[in-house]
């Protein structure tokens, strides 16, 4: 298996050359680097920013219902995620900082016959810190192939939430899982190792993802992770359950695994409703972490 294949499933993949522009060409590979940090009066700034295509970063925005936070919008001047791209995003919160990353539209993962597309994140939470990472859904087109690998590092003292919406194809077009290969991974990390792991893998080719205990009838599914080592995950559970048990589609709440929080899961038939679930969660985490309601979801 290739060095750069992050989950063994794709490496049947890695060997194919992509004909448009190969692996590691210029657009192909792009990095992302945010580093957000608290002034003397406890207003969050952003004192570091890169951006390599795709990935495109105008600034931050002071919209937060907190006025201390501090949100950027990463935007992309592509039509989507293609094959062969490689996306990695880096995003360190400094202590006492509270910022809200998100993005500007869905991801679209475009079809492929050809490699596949990953992407890796690294998140970094600092002491008293607290980052909001909830982008706009991700569209899986038919054939696609993406892999993505996201690792969060909390202090003890710090949270985080972490959203994901995935569509199953471009629903008003009657495409419904008939992407290739979806694979996505979350570790969380504390400051004695790993907190907890998180993984999804739907391959419809060789399992039916519409089957009873996978998503059954529904096409959108959603996750949110509450990470918060210090906070009282039983409370917060019953709190962000509460709040979804009676929203749109199906939706739950759960301790994560060493205290390290919560997670929502929810089903849907369009990516409103799930989203609209998640954020409900979303926001009950953020009163019960910061004492402040969640921005609007994808509305950076």
């Amino acid at each position: 298996m290739a060095a750069d294949v992050p989950h063994r499933s794709f490496g049947a993949y890695a060997d194919e050359t992509v004909p448009q522009a190969a692996v590691g060409a210029a657009g192909k590979s792009g990095r992302l680097e945010l580093s957000f940090a608290a002034d003397a009066d406890g207003r969050t700034r952003l004192v570091r920013d890169y951006a390599r295509t795709p990935f495109h970063v105008s600034g931050t925005l002071g919209h937060d219902p907190l006025d201390r936070a501090s949100t950027v919008c990463v935007q992309s001047p592509t039509g989507g995620v293609a094959q062969g791209d490689r996306h990695e995003s880096h995003v360190r919160v400094g202590p006492d900082a509270v910022a809200r990353v998100g993005t500007a539209s869905a991801t679209k993962v475009h079809s492929m016959n050809r490699n596949y597309a990953a992407t890796t994140t690294a998140l970094t939470v600092e002491s008293g810190g607290h980052l909001d990472y909830v982008p706009d859904p991700t569209i899986l087109h038919a054939d696609a192939r993406l892999c993505r690998d996201a690792r969060l590092d909390v202090a003890r003292d710090a949270s985080a939430v972490v959203g994901d919406v995935v569509v199953s194809g471009r629903l008003a077009r009657g495409e419904r899982f008939e992407f290739e290969r979806y694979y996505a991974r979350l570790t969380g990390r504390g400051p004695d190792g790993r907190l907890f792991e998180d993984a999804s893998h739907l391959h419809p080719a060789d399992d039916d993802p519409t089957a009873p205990g996978v998503l059954g009838d529904f096409a959108v599914y959603g996750t949110l992770y509450a990470v918060a080592p210090s906070a009282d995950e039983s409370a917060l559970s019953d709190r962000l359950h509460d709040r979804v048990a009676d929203g749109p589609g199906r939706a739950a709440a759960t301790t994560l695994p060493n205290g390290a929080g919560v997670v929502v899961r929810a089903l849907g038939d369009r990516s409103e409703t799930v989203s609209t679930a998640l954020h409900g969660a979303w926001d009950a985490a953020r009163r019960e972490l910061l004492d402040a309601p969640a921005p609007d979801w994808g509305r950076p």
